[in-house]
């Protein structure tokens, strides 16, 4: 007896590829408006900006 039960000859990744595509295309849209955000006028010279490289000597 196995620990997960019977195994079935279903095919996982196959009929699942549109879904890692479109998961991958969200991925990379958020990555791209979160860029974007973080270099707008507003938040350029926050400190809390990850890409800010005039960051103060004490730290």
């Amino acid at each position: 007896m196995s620990l997960l039960g019977r195994k079935f000859p279903a095919q996982i990744a196959k009929p699942m590829w549109p879904f890692y595509v479109s998961g991958l295309v969200i991925l990379y849209g958020v990555n791209a408006a979160a860029n974007a955000m973080g270099q707008a006028d507003e938040y350029k010279n926050d400190p809390r900006n990850p890409a800010v490289k005039n960051a103060s000597p004490n730290h």
